[in-house]
């Protein structure tokens, strides 16, 4: 069956067949020329005792989406995902994962594959929308439909899901994903992802609203898809409530769970209980000992102000800078937020030095990088050393997109530029500590920058905004 939308001024068709027959939910959808597949499966059996919910997403660009052949002249198959892939998948996956239920415990795999590119529309909206439409269709128990729309500002104006053309040289490139609840359909934003210029906050929420009314019968519009042809959700079999155990738990914990949240003892703490329970801690016990651990810390900071560090709502943790720290190095900076510490080293190089970039839709030369690394040891753990996963890629393109906008241009700093940020030690927004490094290497290294730059991680508990969230806080 074939559906049709209006949105920004194109056509959103939508088509829902049995090309991908065997996944629980598969969805074309096509915006101008740019078509997606995205497609669902789900495990058939629970993965117990993981402790996370097991869902992958995974966006695959193929060259011959844009009519390309790619690749170096002995390999023309597509390999390993591009960072932009990497980055449109983390996009999608931040969007779609808080609408799972917590109690789904099987495996869940959302693939989204660009079967055509038209280079001027943006695959990673129309991949949003078509994972989207893919979950709401199947048996999968999910809690979407998402609507997800792109908005731009240019010269004063707002666009609605831009061309390349339009996004040119825009000073706000911002998607916006969420759902509508509540008796009055609000939208309520699940996750935002932009790349801007100096701006103030008033012009974001200005492109919300602009936004506001294509957001909505965007997410109709999927409702009424989901009405016609999606199948009956599986029902999900929550656990017997087991009153007795409970009971012994809360009995066991008394105040060593407070304590243990304020020294930082908290899988000390787990292991002591399994062993009192026995059987090492089931499930229900171990799943009971977290929404304790999260009642306690909820409780703390909605009631008395109180976090697990001692800190006030709005306290920074201690911070410490050096620059120079490296004696070879063009530029280097230590940037430490209480146990979280980043060390950024910057590379100078000539104009020839740049990255050349060829992929399904970017073709050209990048003479600003950051690089973010997070061995094993800024978390006291032994793995593994590979190549950068998917979060060290993420991380790397989050700074670097909140310094390329203070970065001179060519023609006043004529060099190619390199920082690599190494987490020394972590505990909450190392991402955001590698963006003060930066600012500081790039200092040290006499870059002529517009003016520094700092991050910083909020959260929010019960309505109350938590600056500088470290480890069980952003957990929680």
């Amino acid at each position: 069956m074939k559906f049709n939308f209006k949105l920004g001024g194109q056509n959103l068709e939508v088509e829902i067949n049995d090309m991908a027959e065997q996944a629980n939910g598969s969805a074309l959808v096509r915006y101008g020329d740019t078509l997606i597949l995205a497609t669902a499966v789900m495990a058939k059996e629970d993965r117990a005792n993981l402790g996370f919910f097991p869902l992958t997403v995974e966006y695959q660009e193929r060259y011959y989406a844009a009519g390309k052949i790619k690749g170096p002249r002995y390999i023309k198959r597509e390999g390993r995902p591009s960072d932009e892939a990497i980055c449109n998948a983390r996009l999608i996956d931040r969007t779609i994962r808080p609408r799972f239920p917590k109690e789904l415990a099987r495996e869940v795999q959302v693939i989204i594959t660009v079967l055509s590119w038209d280079g001027q529309n943006d695959p990673d909206i129309v991949g949003l929308i078509a994972s989207s439409l893919a979950l709401s269709v199947s048996n999968i128990p999910w809690q979407g439909p998402v609507g997800a729309v792109r908005v731009c500002q240019k010269d004063g104006k707002f666009f609605l899901n831009p061309s390349y053309e339009e996004r040119d040289g825009s000073g706000a490139d911002i998607i916006f994903a969420g759902v509508l609840e509540g008796r009055n359909n609000e939208i309520l934003i699940n996750m935002i992802e932009g790349e801007l210029g100096e701006i103030e906050e008033g012009v974001v929420l200005d492109g919300l609203d602009f936004a506001d009314n294509s957001f909505k019968e965007l997410i109709n519009f999927q409702k009424e898809i989901q009405q016609k042809v999606a199948k009956e959700k599986i029902t999900l079999i929550s656990p017997v409530k087991n009153e007795s155990l409970e009971r012994e738990i809360k009995a066991f914990l008394k105040d060593k769970l407070e304590q243990a949240l304020e020294t930082k003892t908290l899988d000390e703490l787990k292991k002591e209980l399994g062993s009192f329970i026995g059987e090492e801690g089931s499930k229900y016990t171990l799943d009971f000992f977290e929404q304790e651990v999260a009642r306690l810390l909820r409780e703390n900071i909605i009631k008395y102000n109180k976090r697990p560090d001692g800190r006030k709502i709005d306290e920074l943790r201690e911070i410490g800078c050096r620059a120079g720290l490296l004696p070879r190095t063009h530029g280097s900076g230590l940037f430490c937020r209480g146990q979280t510490k980043a060390l950024s080293i910057l590379t100078l190089g000539a104009p020839g030095d740049q990255q050349l970039l060829e992929g399904m839709e970017i073709v050209g030369k990048k003479r600003f990088m950051h690089h973010y690394n997070f061995p094993p040891y800024s978390v006291g753990e032994v793995q593994f050393l590979r190549g950068p996963g998917r979060r060290e890629i993420g991380h790397g393109m989050l700074a670097e997109k909140a310094l390329l906008p203070l970065i001179p241009n060519f023609e006043e700093f004529p060099y190619t530029m390199r920082i690599v940020s190494e987490i020394l030690s972590s505990n909450g927004s190392t991402s955001m500590a590698s963006v003060s490094s930066s600012s500081v290497a790039l200092m040290d290294a006499g870059v002529p920058l517009k003016r520094p730059a700092a991050g910083i991680a909020m959260g929010l508990i019960g309505g109350k905004v938590l600056t500088d969230i470290q480890g069980p806080e952003d957990h929680y």
